[in-house]
């Protein structure tokens, strides 16, 4: 960062503390154990403005705790209401996220006191390695763990995560919040992982920034984040971090997802009345090769900025409106980029359109208190005459769409959901006119894992039978275009439009055609707080269609693992 950026940030944020007025909020980490249980609440109450307006994540931990206590409250109103009534299973899960979260909790918080802590200060909570709720200061500190070893077919080395490291939030005089996760890992991941990361021809670990190779074909990284979070007035609240973001209700995001790298942030969060306003500034790394053994230098910055506006149009619909811009100034950043008000396109036209613009569209709408349909539309290039003749395949329509489906309780068994999905995105959607504007960070996809050129199709069913055990099925299947011999067909992000083969006549599965089954079956038992052991099983077929020949690879993974205040590390694509 220059110079004058950090007097730029550092004199924000002198004006701005001493505006602070309201309590801030730490957030729920991406993945975390409660998602699921919160995205139940969100179908069961339906008319949850707080839950309905939840499209950007992470959500605030006050915001959970109030949406778990409001149905808390509702379930024991109403309990012999099918809408209302929740069951033994999510009431379990409700108590969970309340005590993980307890500097919420408004009721009774002597049930997440243990009952034999260690030398007095240690697990004085069931959650919390180390806790600390004095006047003006709350503070929780928790080591962090996960080692998780699988065994591949074909593959003579083992498949090992091995990940370690610490935790810690707080908050400070109800007006400042703070947070951070940083952990060192080790990890040689299947044979499948192995080649997305050098295949682009820009190295990259999936999720991960700068890596060093381990035992040759291993890798090793550190994941470290964190964040500062203020509030000013009633309605807008500030996080101010090096983090991921996620904007979407499905699995997957053609928005923004948390599949790259972490990155630098600035993020201005306004609710009030129905809406929800969000305005990221991020500052990204640019696509580059790693530097030789003994070599260092300052990897090229770009630059982003992200407006998502959520609205509850009625009780049960929420519609959301995106733009976006990517860009990249020598040594400075373009400050008509700054302003607040959706659309970014006019602020592009004014600086000559060079710049990687997007907008989108999306929705929730919940349904009887059982069902939610959600979906993202994106457009990254709108020409009338190419919409108008769609079916000729231009290559300037640029575009993806997402429609989901969850259903809870699925044959009016308690806790078992389904979830079905389909993504498809045209080919160089998120591809530039050069190789830095392009919607990327750190040789990885800002949205979905396989950029673009493909259709996707996932079913996901999740069962949680008992208290502290938890089952899910998951299947994924696309089909995706590659680049043949080096030609650009529009799947890999990375490379510039310009080099298209043609001008016409593409569409999503031009190129070489490639075909991939995805099935995972996994199950995981909650020994103690946060610590969970948990095997899995997954099975891949990959076939790419070459000219007169075709090239099949199957292969099955079983893993065996632990993990301790984190998520589990999935290969999901």
């Amino acid at each position: 960062m220059t110079q004058f950026k950090k007097t730029i940030l550092t004199r924000f944020f002198i004006l701005l503390i001493p505006t602070l007025s309201q309590a801030q909020s730490t957030l729920l980490p991406l993945h975390d154990k409660s998602d699921h249980f919160l995205e139940r609440l969100d179908i069961l109450m339906q008319v949850n403005p707080d839950l309905n307006v939840a499209t950007c994540k992470p959500i605030s931990r006050k915001i959970a705790v109030q949406a778990a206590e409001l149905a808390d409250s509702l379930s024991r109103s109403y309990p012999y209401d099918d809408f209302y009534h929740l069951s033994k299973m999510d009431l379990y899960n409700m108590q969970e996220l309340l005590m993980n979260n307890s500097e919420w909790v408004t009721g009774d918080k002597t049930p997440f006191l243990s009952k034999h802590p260690l030398w007095t200060d240690i697990y004085k909570t069931k959650p919390n390695f180390y806790a600390v709720n004095e006047k003006d200061f709350f503070m929780v500190i928790d080591p962090v763990f996960q080692y998780q070893e699988s065994k591949e077919t074909g593959n003579p080395e083992n498949v090992f995560v091995n990940s370690k490291g610490l935790q810690f939030r707080g908050m400070i005089g109800n007006h400042l919040g703070f947070s951070s996760f940083i952990t060192d890992n080790q990890e040689r991941g299947p044979t499948f992982f192995q080649d997305r990361v050098t295949a682009s021809g820009y190295p990259a670990v999936p999720g991960a920034g700068f890596y060093k190779p381990f035992k040759t074909t291993a890798f090793d990284y550190f994941d470290a984040r964190g964040s500062m979070n203020f509030s000013i007035w009633k309605y807008f609240a500030i996080q101010f971090g090096y983090d991921k973001n996620f904007i979407g209700n499905g699995y997957r995001s053609l928005i923004l997802s948390d599949y790259s790298a972490p990155y630098l942030f600035l993020k201005i969060d306004t609710r009030i009345w129905k809406m929800n306003y969000e305005v990221l500034f991020m500052e990204l790394i640019s696509q580059h090769q790693l530097a030789g053994v003994g070599i260092n230098y300052q990897y090229p910055n770009k630059y982003g900025v992200i407006h998502h506006l959520s609205l509850n149009v009625a009780p049960w619909l929420n519609v959301g409106l995106y733009d976006n811009i990517i860009f990249s100034r020598a040594n400075y950043f373009d400050f008509s980029y700054l302003n607040p008000i959706i659309f970014l396109v006019a602020a592009q036209q004014e600086n000559g359109s060079a710049d990687k613009s997007t907008v989108g569209f999306d929705f929730k709408a919940n349904m009887g208190h059982t069902a939610q349909f959600y979906g993202q539309l994106i457009l990254n290039e709108f020409v009338f005459q190419d919409i108008e003749h769609y079916s000729q395949g231009s290559w300037e329509n640029k575009d993806g769409f997402q429609l989901g489906f969850k259903y809870i309780n699925v044959f009016n068994i308690k806790n078992l959901d389904l979830q079905l999905e389909a993504n498809a995105v045209r080919p160089y959607t998120y591809s530039a006119i050069d190789t830095v504007a392009n919607y990327s960070n750190y040789n990885q996809p800002l949205a979905h894992p396989l950029g673009a050129n493909f259709e996707e199709f996932i079913t996901i069913l999740r069962y949680q039978p008992f208290f502290k055990w938890n089952l899910e099925a998951k299947l994924i299947c696309y089909k995706q275009g590659l680049d043949s011999a080096g030609v650009n067909f529009g799947g890999n992000i990375l490379e510039s439009y310009v080099t298209r083969p043609r001008d016409i006549g593409l569409f999503i599965g031009s190129g070489i055609p490639a075909k991939c089954i995805n099935f995972s079956a996994s199950a995981s038992f909650q020994v103690k707080e946060n610590v969970f052991i948990f095997g899995s099983a997954m099975y891949r077929s990959y076939v790419v269609h070459n000219i007169g020949s075709t090239s099949t690879t199957n292969a099955s993974t079983l893993t065996l693992g632990i993990r301790m205040n984190t998520f589990r590390r999935q290969y999901d694509y």
